[in-house]
């Protein structure tokens, strides 16, 4: 697929962009990806304080999807190996951020990958996430040609890539998780002896629910018996 047309377009245009341009493009390439860590970790606290099982395993399987989707994209990446452009179109502008070195190849773009697959999973957990995921993932895969570190296809399969092994592990795990949260719940209702402290960081992590640590008909008071 050869799509340095259009790379030599963008980076031309990223060239005589103002100063100010260019330095937002590479701060958001650098640093925007954590912008998503910020949103998995929201959408995680919103769900457990609410209580519904499937909520919390939707917030939890956010960040692991994502994580498989960029593991994906890197094997992809070592087995094609496709050099980076700005090193192999001739005629591009020079690229504002520095030209990773031979052997970190071009497709997919593992940035567009990740931000692909972050944006399903947070719309799949929060679907009022949308307006403002989904233009971040097409921004930040943007960002990476604009920069001039991948070409157009790069970034477009690797959206492509990540949104849909986020979309399949949730499909396949949201089940299976939910039933995991509502355990761990019910086990705190139960807790005791050595299990005790295991029980609590489970608690942490999927937070209560409705007839768990926190429900009254649970607490041991003392002077009275369980029914």
């Amino acid at each position: 697929m050869d799509t340095s047309g259009p790379y030599r377009a963008v980076t031309g245009f990223a060239d005589s962009a103002p100063v100010w341009v260019q330095r937002a493009f590479e701060l958001w390439t650098g640093y925007g990806l954590w912008l998503f860590g910020v949103l998995f970790a929201a959408v995680w606290w919103r769900a457990r304080g609410r209580g519904r099982a499937r909520a919390v395993a939707l917030a939890l399987l956010a960040p692991a999807a994502t994580a498989l989707a960029y593991a994906v994209s890197e094997a992809v990446k070592s087995t094609v190996e496709e050099e980076r452009p700005c090193r192999a179109v001739a005629g591009a502008a020079a690229p504002l951020a520095g030209c990773p070195p031979h052997g970190d190849w071009s497709f997919p773009s593992n940035h567009a990958a990740i931000a692909g697959a972050a944006a399903v999973a947070l719309v799949m957990a929060v679907r009022r996430l949308a307006p403002l995921v989904v233009p971040l993932a097409l921004l930040m895969a943007f960002s990476r040609v604009f920069v001039g570190v991948h070409y157009p296809h790069d970034v477009a399969l690797g959206l492509l890539l990540g949104g849909s092994v986020a979309a399949l592990v949730v499909l396949a795990l949201t089940g299976p998780a939910a039933s995991g949260v509502r355990a761990v719940r019910a086990a705190g209702t139960r807790r005791a002896g050595t299990r005790r402290a295991r029980t609590r960081a489970g608690i942490r992590l999927t937070g209560p629910g409705p007839g768990g640590e926190s429900s009254p008909e649970v607490r041991n008071v003392p002077g009275c018996r369980m029914p």
